[in-house]
């Protein structure tokens, strides 16, 4: 699992009611990295937030952890 990965994954865990339940996959294509987070159902609104803030708040991190890393990056939130 990348760095990204785990940010991504070290953060989901922070914000739900059950982080064991919390896991991140990765897929690697030539120019562009998805991650996939899946959480409980019940902690999907704690991921996505008020209007989909928190949603946008991880992919922002994401995008400027991974320009730094000179790789582009999307965030997939799995239902």
């Amino acid at each position: 699992m990348s760095e990204l990965a785990k940010l991504i994954e070290s953060m989901a865990k922070a914000l739900v009611d059950s982080p064991d339940q919390v896991s991140v996959g990765e897929m690697a294509g030539e120019n562009t990295t998805v991650i996939e987070l899946q959480v409980a159902k019940e902690d999907l609104g704690k991921i996505i937030g008020k209007q989909g803030r928190t949603a946008k708040a991880l992919r922002t991190i994401l995008t400027g952890a991974s320009t730094k890393l000179r790789k582009r990056t999307v965030l997939e939130i799995l239902e």
